[in-house]
């Protein structure tokens, strides 16, 4: 068998002239700043975005007739959280493409072209056609390239190298909050200043800038052949579904995470717009106040790994669940500092309460986001690296979701909302922290396996 698939591989190698087989170096392999630079531009294009996105739909909208017509607040809330949703569903259609039958490279390069197409859609026309049909090919897109990316990433390694996989993840994660953190700032500015046309054309011109990288790297990194068949009996296998189904369990729990993390973005976003914005003598945007979050990240990624975690290792063992179960816990803090926000919002409570649960709900991504991202490709099976980060990034997908269906349910004829003020903060709050009992009860039967096989990941 392994023979078979190192002659599909030779085949591949000899057809397209890209290299297949990760380069054996005990140093950063030669795609990595590709693919990375590729991430950094993509995420700027994707968070520039949808930072602006809720205060777009809120304040913004045209109908037909090119006059003012925006949504309300509930409604505002059930696209936004329905469009982030399809964005990490969507990559199960990706994996299956790049797994099955294109390969991750042309996946990725064909539908960033789609990407590029829903940016400049949402730029031309401002009404609700223009809006759902960006949205709907940014969904195509964002989502279909998002497994294939990350598992790139991991596809460059080989044996001696192997120890660097998740210092890279790191640097990964950091590559996107770089691009995040700069247009969070800058793009709400641009639509205050120049309106949604610029505003909206910029991210197109960037995510244009993330598939030229893209593609000008393609002879450098490891390009994996699709697996066709293969992948239809590697997925279905006996061993890879009961691996799966304990993967699937995880992703359950770190789903309602999900579900309060993305509401940052948009309940945390009207919420501010009811704030004292003013941070150091300087009034803020609403949309801008997000920008804490990627900014944090770059702080915290290297205080968790070079002193937080050594520090909490003499302890005791520092696994993967246990960091989850730290997060989940953090998550709960965040959300209820903003309910007890929003039960001060008519005395106009300063946007450092924000800061502060911005703050717990950054470490709190931190210890689950980042951990699973590593943990979902260590565990998969080599065939299937990208199915796997599909399914988890469809736990952000079911959190926005799960949103978007509160959103939906609560919304009265009349146009009020049956979870008023704090009650819909504490709803959330009291959802996670039961999600987080829970879940103590339920590690004990999430039994990890050992990394994957290291002889797979350079040969197939």
């Amino acid at each position: 068998m392994e023979a078979a698939a190192n002659q599909s591989v030779d085949a591949y190698a000899a057809r397209h002239g890209y290299p297949t087989k990760p380069v054996e170096t005990d140093r950063i392999p030669p795609g990595i700043p590709y693919i990375i630079g590729n991430e950094a531009a993509e995420r700027f294009s994707f968070y520039g975005m949808r930072a602006i996105l809720v205060i777009f739909m809120s304040q913004y909208l045209l109908n037909s007739q090119g006059k003012l017509d925006p949504m309300k607040p509930e409604e505002t809330k059930y696209w936004y959280h329905l469009f982030v949703a399809g964005v990490y569903y969507l990559p199960l259609l990706g994996a299956i493409l790049a797994d099955g039958f294109w390969g991750k490279y042309r996946t990725i390069l064909y539908l960033s072209v789609v990407y590029c197409l829903g940016n400049f859609a949402l730029a031309l026309d401002s009404t609700r056609i223009g809006l759902f049909t960006g949205m709907a090919l940014i969904v195509i897109g964002a989502g279909g390239i998002k497994p294939c990316v990350s598992a790139t990433v991991g596809d460059q390694f080989g044996k001696a190298n192997q120890h660097l996989l998740s210092r890279v993840y790191g640097w990964f994660y950091f590559a996107i909050n770089v691009g995040s953190v700069i247009s969070t700032v800058i793009i709400p500015s641009v639509l205050d200043k120049y309106g949604p046309r610029v505003a909206f054309a910029i991210p197109g011109i960037l995510m244009l800038l993330a598939t030229l990288i893209f593609w000008s790297g393609r002879a450098k990194f490891v390009h994996m052949p699709p697996a066709g068949e293969t992948f239809l009996k590697d997925t279905f296998n006996f061993a890879n579904l009961k691996l799966l189904s304990r993967l699937i369990l995880l992703f359950a729990f770190v789903a309602v995470f999900w579900s309060l993390y993305d509401q940052t973005s948009s309940a945390w976003v009207l919420q501010a717009e009811h704030m004292d914005r003013t941070i150091f003598g300087y009034e803020c945007k609403a949309a801008q106040v997000q920008a804490i979050n990627p900014f944090l990240i770059l702080v915290f990624i290297p205080l968790f790994s070079y002193v937080i975690y050594p520090i909490a290792g003499k302890f005791g063992e520092v696994t993967p669940l246990r960091k989850i179960a730290v997060g989940l816990f953090l998550t709960v803090i965040a959300f209820a500092i903003s309910a007890y926000v929003e039960q001060h919002i008519s005395e106009k409570p300063t946007i450092w309460w924000q800061l502060l649960g911005f703050t717990f709900m950054t470490a709190a991504e931190i210890l689950i986001s980042i951990t699973c991202l590593e943990y979902s490709y260590t565990q998969a099976p080599a065939r299937l690296k990208s199915l796997v980060m599909s399914i988890y990034l469809c736990s952000i997908g079911t959190g926005d979701l799960f949103t978007a269906l509160v959103n939906k349910v609560i919304q009265n004829a009349d146009g009020t909302s049956k979870l008023t003020g704090p009650q819909y903060y504490w709803f959330f709050t009291g959802l996670m922290l039961v999600t987080a009992i829970v879940f103590m009860f339920v590690t004990p039967l999430m039994k990890s396996r050992e990394p994957v096989e290291k002889k797979l990941i350079t040969t197939v």
